[in-house]
């Protein structure tokens, strides 16, 4: 296994690791706290992580009837959702021996895993990959899964370190289409994202293809400050724009209009 693949399996035992030893400390009302997704409470964001694993490891897909759900709106939504109601009836100690017992599980599969295992055309929320590119989203997405889980019961952590980077980047990669694509920003303009202890990103638009700029932009059109948390939850839909500005987690300078549209389109999200 190349030192690449070997970092990939750190950061899921790393996020694994995270993740139970926040929720093995939590009390019943925690547990039951609902989260920024719609429909779900911390359980149910550690049934879904436990369930997606579950899925991965080949195990059956539960005969379970779901039913209808207003907060279910897709085919991959409907799927995650049946894993999660299947395990609503379950204890909160019941959902974190599943998640250790699954976790362990694939811990030790992708250990046993060659370059030919990683190199395997997968499916990915985003489209077809290799198993490599859809390991690399299980990070991200176990990470944001943790987050919502810390804001719901007001214990933060998570925002340093090798996973917390890999996230960020993850986000960072998703700029350009944000800025070109749906905020429709104008060839030859030019956005800086500042994100405080973090970094800055410049995005410009050349021959009407938005890229990342090797260093910041001097005169950028327009300039967003935000935080790490705040930038993650409006790009994964979890805040709306108006609430973030709101609370003063968002500033603007420059072209306003420019710069409301990107804080308007961040989530990348499927």
């Amino acid at each position: 296994m190349s030192r690449d693949d070997q970092l990939i399996v750190e950061k899921l035992r790393t996020v694994w690791g995270d993740l139970a030893e926040l929720c093995e400390s939590l009390t019943e009302d925690q547990w039951m706290a609902p989260t920024d997704c719609p429909g779900w409470d911390v359980k149910d964001q550690l049934a879904h992580i436990a369930g997606t694993e579950s899925w991965l490891l080949g195990r059956p897909i539960p005969e379970h009837d779901l039913g209808e759900h207003e907060h279910v709106h897709n085919p991959i939504g409907r799927q995650n959702e049946l894993q999660v109601d299947w395990r609503r009836a379950w204890t909160p100690a019941e959902v974190l021996e599943d998640f250790r017992d699954v976790t362990a599980e694939r811990l030790a599969a992708l250990e046993a895993y060659g370059d030919e295992d990683w190199e395997k055309d997968s499916f990915t929320p985003v489209g077809r990959g290799t198993v490599r590119d859809f390991m690399q989203i299980r990070i991200f997405d176990c990470w944001v899964h943790e987050q919502d889980i810390r804001r719901a019961v007001e214990i933060p952590g998570g925002m340093e370190g090798i996973v917390a980077d890999h996230a960020l980047g993850r986000v960072l990669q998703a700029l350009p289409f944000v800025v070109g694509k749906k905020a429709g920003a104008p060839d030859g303009s030019s956005v800086l994202i500042s994100i405080p202890d973090r970094e800055d990103v410049g995005i410009a638009v050349v021959d009407g293809r938005a890229r990342r700029l090797d260093s910041p932009p001097e005169s950028p059109t327009a300039t967003i400050t935000v935080d790490f948390e705040t930038l993650a939850c409006l790009g994964c839909g979890r805040w709306d724009p108006a609430y973030a500005m709101d609370l003063g987690r968002v500033e603007i300078d420059g072209d306003e209009d420019l710069a409301h549209r990107v804080v308007e389109n961040l989530n990348f999200m499927i």
